[in-house]
């Protein structure tokens, strides 16, 4: 297909009038143009974004979590709460909740997740004698059209000095050979589901040992020599304490010194980090992955992002528990924690890109791209074709020069400014509605009671009676 833009953000910059010719998905050529040969783009074309941490059954979970209790509420009075919701989930139920959580990340902008996946086995705990849970997943992200970076979970042990699982993590637990399995049944399910890949997630230090890290990484290298790892890491200060009381040593420390950490890594919070682990992340070119509206949610602290950057580290943004399911509010967030905590404004820009939208909707693009192993975060040449068209008729209410195009979408809008959603080549989102929701009128009144929302909205409703 060929697609005709006004105003496309390429990675030499914004350019006025091109022609994107797309084959099989992949962007071909960009090159000067006229609309009369094309479809048009009827906005500004950007790329998509890259959500590089999602627990895609946790967005059923939002909104039950937020009253006080008698102790004192932080991430570890949340978990418990969190384990008592997740013990009703079936199989079925998380392929809805994914399929309903990929529709809105579409809608706002996300074309690729890497789902951090733990939620394994049936409500018993007992093992699937398929990858069930897995393949509700595929199903979900397949249904919905976006990309999915399968990042299935290794969780053997409750806290460091291989403590045996509590009750509420039965649904969770592998030995090694068992994980092992699911990761190459997963591996063959990305051959049969397109525009997916898988990588690995031990979980973090505190469920996983030396060895079990070492041996699964090694398992899942030998299906793919650049297969992603992500792991959870330093998100909560009693996190480190405890890593320290048992190594001796602090979490990113401690992985850095035990596991050849490279650029197909993603360390994701690593909120609380000293210079020497900073700078260790920048110098192996793994990616941080910062959850910025979770991280609030949850209390967890605020990553060094402005040193970060200055040292030329690579991160990512991810909508981890979907408190909110919006690339804007990570990036909006991610810039404005940094101002609070430095008192200045403007904090992550560049010399080379002043712009701090700009820079931020790009670099988080990228990141992206890298920590999923995905050939995308960029409109060039070669790149998937994964791109977002801007709402011009919104973003005209705002300084909308090229200058300040993604500052004002970034920081100025309150509304969704997303109109058209592109992934791999196909639309999936259209004037603001997802392919699914665009229903004739004869169709409308018998769909409308078994859309996926309105499934979704049953779904919540009996949860919260059980």
């Amino acid at each position: 297909m060929k697609l005709f833009s006004a105003r496309v953000l390429t990675e030499q910059g914004w350019q006025q009038n091109q022609l994107l010719t797309i084959e099989q998905g992949v962007i071909v050529s960009i090159e000067p143009g006229v609309a009369a040969s094309a479809d048009q783009a009827v906005g500004t074309v950007i790329p998509g974004m890259v959500n590089c941490h999602s627990h895609a059954f946790q967005r059923a979970f939002a909104g039950f979590s937020e009253y006080a209790s008698q102790d004192q509420d932080s991430f570890w009075s949340w978990r418990k709460i969190m384990y008592q919701f997740l013990a009703k989930l079936t199989a079925d139920d998380v392929e809805l909740i994914a399929e309903q959580l990929y529709i809105e990340m579409l809608k706002a902008g996300y074309t690729r997740v890497a789902e951090f996946h733990y939620l394994h086995h049936n409500l018993n705990g007992e093992h699937y004698r398929q990858p069930d849970m897995a393949k509700a997943i595929f199903s979900a992200a397949a249904t919905a059209g976006i990309g999915l970076t399968m990042l299935p979970v290794l969780y053997r042990y409750s806290g460091f000095g291989q403590q045996p699982p509590t009750q509420g993590q039965q649904r969770f637990i592998h030995s090694l050979e068992q994980f092992n399995q699911l990761v190459s049944d997963c591996f063959t399910l990305t051959q049969q589901y397109n525009n997916t890949n898988l990588g690995i997630a031990p979980h973090s230090l505190r469920a996983v040992d030396k060895t079990s890290l070492q041996t699964a990484v090694e398992h899942v290298r030998s299906l793919d020599d650049k297969a992603p790892i992500h792991i959870h890491i330093a998100e909560q200060q009693k996190e480190v304490d405890d890593c320290i009381a048992h190594y001796g040593q602090r979490p990113v420390e401690w992985l850095l010194a035990n596991a050849e950490i490279d650029q197909h890594w993603c360390l994701i919070h690593a909120t609380h980090i000293n210079p020497q682990e900073r700078r260790g992340i920048t110098a192996s070119g793994a990616v941080a992955g910062i959850c910025p509206t979770t991280e609030a949610n949850l209390g967890d602290g605020i990553f060094p992002t402005q040193e970060f950057i200055a040292e030329n580290g690579c991160f990512a943004i991810g909508s981890d528990s979907h408190i909110s399911v919006n690339p804007v509010e990570e990036l909006r967030w991610l810039e404005y924690a940094q101002r609070l905590v430095k008192q200045q404004r403007a904090v992550l820009a560049t010399e080379q890109q002043p712009s701090v939208g700009r820079f931020l909707w790009q670099a988080a693009a990228l990141g992206g791209a890298q920590s999923c192993a995905a050939n995308t975060g960029e409109i060039k040449v070669g790149k998937q074709a994964d791109l977002l068209v801007l709402d011009d008729a919104k973003l005209n209410l705002f300084a909308a020069s090229d200058q300040y195009a993604l500052d004002s979408l970034i920081f100025a809008s309150q509304n969704n400014l997303v109109k058209d959603v592109m992934v791999n080549g196909q639309w999936v989102v259209e004037n603001g509605q997802h392919i699914s929701e665009q229903l004739t009128s004869d169709e409308s009144d018998l769909a409308s009671s078994n859309s996926t929302a309105e499934r979704f909205a049953k779904l919540l409703a009996r949860l919260a009676k059980d």
